[in-house]
């Protein structure tokens, strides 16, 4: 077996009842949680009953799905199995962070939570949308894009996947465009244009807040989504240029995979980041841990 890497889930994959299961089975899962209600009272409660219409909004899904995220890994690391490598999507990164150690599990929550604040703010203040777009090259994607001045690819996914943010009716003519050329768009359920220019104001917000929290070295190489390399001297300005700048997922699998890993284990709710990775590294063991019976097959598996 090659190196391991575990993957952090992003925003979308929650559902209601996530990461129950595991705190059944795991006192290092239940752990974190206790920690994110002491700091957020109400946090389990929403992830263990809250609705799914309470879940999708952004300024709960952010602290809910890293609070699954990461009880997920150390219920891992509690099993004995340890990661040569982690990544994460999105608000995955901040969880990636705190498991590597960059941030104290207090502060990468903390960080998590004002994120989902300030990026719900500024879906208020400039309102997007967003659609995966399929069966286009990138490179005819970003041709596309190119001709509007609000729209924007931000997602590049696997291949033959890249998910476009931008405002609503120049989205809805890309669409359209998208259709003309042979591909095929499906609008994602989301509240704002992630990962675009859209949210600035999410960015500036941030800064002064991100400034005041200790970010060390990552223990074990974290990749960032917006270079597609291990995180380096400059965490904090890379991790602020995260909420605008697009999340390269494929290249990210791809640098893992060049760097030995043949082992993801996909952390957090749902299997969205598993397909992907099947779809990038083909030849690749991919395996999750969301709940009881995904740590249990995973750690079957792998023994």
């Amino acid at each position: 077996m090659g190196q391991i890497a575990f993957v952090f889930a992003g925003q979308g994959a929650q559902y209601p009842g996530m990461g129950q299961s595991l705190c059944g089975v795991s006192s290092a899962a239940r752990a974190v949680f206790a920690q994110a209600d002491a700091l957020r009272p109400g946090t389990g409660a929403q992830c263990f009953s809250g609705t799914a219409e309470e879940l999708a909004i952004t300024e709960n899904t952010q602290p809910c799905v890293w609070c699954v995220d990461l009880a997920a890994a150390r219920a891992l690391e509690e099993a004995g199995v340890s990661p040569a490598f982690a990544a994460g999507f999105s608000l995955g990164e901040v969880a990636a962070l705190t498991f590597a150690g960059a941030f104290s599990d207090a502060d990468g929550f903390r960080f998590v939570t004002r994120r989902a604040q300030a990026m719900q703010r500024a879906a208020q203040q400039s309102p997007g949308s967003m659609a995966a777009i399929l069966k286009l090259s990138n490179e005819t994607v970003e041709a596309l894009c190119s001709r509007f001045d609000r729209v924007w690819p931000v997602n590049y996914n696997c291949p033959g996947q890249v998910s476009v943010a931008g405002e609503s009716s120049q989205l809805a003519d890309l669409c359209a465009l998208v259709a003309e050329n042979g591909g095929r768009a499906v609008p994602l359920k989301v509240s704002g244009g992630f990962h675009s220019p859209l949210m600035e104001s999410a960015a500036r917000e941030l800064e002064p807040f991100l400034n005041e929290l200790p970010l060390g070295a990552p223990k074990i190489p974290v990749y960032a989504n917006c270079t597609a390399q291990p995180y380096d001297g400059e965490a904090k300005a890379t991790l602020l240029a995260q909420v605008v700048r697009p999340v390269r997922w494929q290249e990210t699998v791809e640098a893992l995979a060049a760097a030995g890993v043949d082992t993801f284990i996909e952390c957090g709710p749902g299997k969205t980041l598993s397909g992907l990775i099947k779809k990038t590294v083909r030849e690749a063991r991919v395996y999750r841990v969301e709940d009881e019976a995904t740590l249990r097959e995973t750690l079957a598996a792998l023994s």
